[in-house]
């Protein structure tokens, strides 16, 4: 084990709802080894966030070579997860979710500075040179009294570590400024790490996801749905793909939608029954608006999610295309999103209550009051998630004094899906993965009476 890894779990860490640990030079064996020690403490925090900066991305036999001193288990989590990861920020959710760990990719005060983060300790590694601004942007991210651990060690306390606000206590180091910290950090820490009552409006994905994070965290939860069942809405297609999107620029829309297909398929993966929920394998994308997609100067780790189409797909089903440019997702995949959201319903301390129309929202003493149209209180939290689609905005907007009462207007989407059974001979016609387009199609799907294609799209008014 690290000889690092104790003073970032110090006895201060038992019994906190969560911890928070910042490496300032990643290392995979310090994290496995920092996971594992994590598992072993007696009344551990219920969630461990680390946050580990990175110049480079360590390959995979530096991965392998860290896994040798870990528990296998570990080490396979953390290695299925281990791929596509360009420079900037990227999510894994590991130990069912209750370790998760951001691993910063690029420049390091950069990295710091997008983090809306503050450590309980800190590896700080001198070793990299630091810079008053590259320290100031460090003590941005550091609680007051998050312990420091240096590598490597040295008695000396550096003039710019001291003007940064970390100090020595004993044989120990500290942030602990002599100036006062801007309340509203205390107060969004305090608030975000202490777990509390939540009632979400909405038992679809983005629902049923918000609920089960929050249960992972401690939070009891209570998810309302107007309907009796959850995944009444669009969550409630028999099948969809999880493909992301690209962009020539590579947008923060194209990102984002990379992130979410790793922690998605790490949910999946845990959850889902492969082969009848869901199937990873890949996506063709035909780019039917002539545009290639992908940036000019796409690097190899983006080649592990999205490349351009190889020639050896071509099949009889093709017959009759039209000629276009293709992308392949090789990490995409085909899930059922209902048996996601029932299984993110699942957790313990998450209740879920249908036949639930939330018609207002009220706000009494401390906690929101959840209203249906007789006036009848359907709920009590101290916070409240709306995840009801369109309706989210007008039950915004009947708040008295909300500061979101002037957010846009929201409009619903409309689509069109089309199915059948498999019949002989109809494998020939279709391809051996999902296509998606200007619209998609999921070529063989389990269900109840047998395999299923699915097509569809979804569409805007003119």
């Amino acid at each position: 084990m690290s000889t690092a890894v104790p003073a970032l779990l110090p006895p201060a860490a038992a019994g906190a709802p969560v911890w928070r640990v910042l490496d300032t030079r990643f290392d995979p064996a310090r994290l496995l080894a920092l996971w594992q020690a994590w598992l072993t403490l007696p009344s551990r925090p219920r969630v461990l966030h680390v946050v580990a900066l990175a110049a480079t991305v360590p390959d995979r036999s530096a991965l392998r070579a860290a896994a040798s001193a870990a528990p296998q288990t570990l080490a396979d989590e953390l290695g299925a997860q281990w791929w596509g990861l360009l420079p900037g920020q990227h999510r894994f959710a590991l130990q069912d979710g209750q370790l998760q760990f951001t691993l910063c990719v690029g420049e390091r005060q950069a990295s710091l500075r997008e983090q809306q983060f503050e450590a309980d300790a800190v590896l700080l590694d001198t070793a990299l040179g630091w810079d008053r601004w590259q320290l100031k942007a460090l003590a941005r991210c550091c609680r007051r009294g998050a312990a420091v651990q240096v590598s490597p060690a040295t008695e000396d306390l550096p003039a710019d570590l001291r003007q940064a606000g970390f100090i020595r206590q004993g044989t120990a180091l500290c942030y602990d400024p002599p100036w006062t910290l801007k309340a509203a950090r205390e107060t969004l820490r305090t608030k975000a790490a202490t777990p509390s009552t939540c009632a979400v409006v909405g038992a679809g994905l983005a629902g049923a996801s918000v609920a089960a994070a929050l249960a992972r965290r401690g939070w009891q939860v209570q998810v309302l749905d107007a309907t009796p069942q959850p995944a009444a809405g669009a969550s409630g297609l028999p099948a969809g793909l999880l493909v992301p999107h690209v962009s020539t620029d590579d947008s923060p829309r194209s990102r984002l939608t990379r992130a979410g297909l790793r922690l998605t398929r790490a949910e999946a993966q845990r959850l889902l029954v492969r082969g009848t929920d869901w199937q990873p394998g890949g996506v063709l994308e035909r780019r039917l608006d002539g545009h290639p997609g992908l940036p000019a100067d796409w690097p190899a780790a983006g080649q592990e999610i999205s490349s351009a189409a190889t020639a050896d797909l071509a099949a009889p089903w093709r017959a009759g295309t039209a000629p276009a440019p293709e992308l392949w997702h090789a990490q995409a995949a085909w899930l059922k999103p209902a048996r996601l959201v029932q299984a993110w319903l699942q957790e313990p301390v998450v209740h879920f209550v249908g036949n639930a129309r939330v018609h207002a929202l009220r706000r009494q003493d401390a906690q929101w009051e959840l209203l249906d149209r007789s006036g009848q209180v359907l709920a009590r939290a101290a916070h409240v998630v709306l995840a009801n689609a369109a309706d989210a905005t007008r039950l915004v907007r009947e708040v008295p004094g909300t500061p979101l009462a002037e957010l846009p207007a929201v409009h619903e989407m409309r689509g069109v899906l089309s199915w059948g059974l498999h019949r002989p001979g109809i494998e020939s016609a279709l391809p051996p993965f999902p296509v998606n387009g200007l619209g998609s199609l999921i070529p063989a799907v389990p269900t109840d009476e047998g395999l299923a294609w699915y097509a569809g799209a979804t569409y805007e008014a003119a």
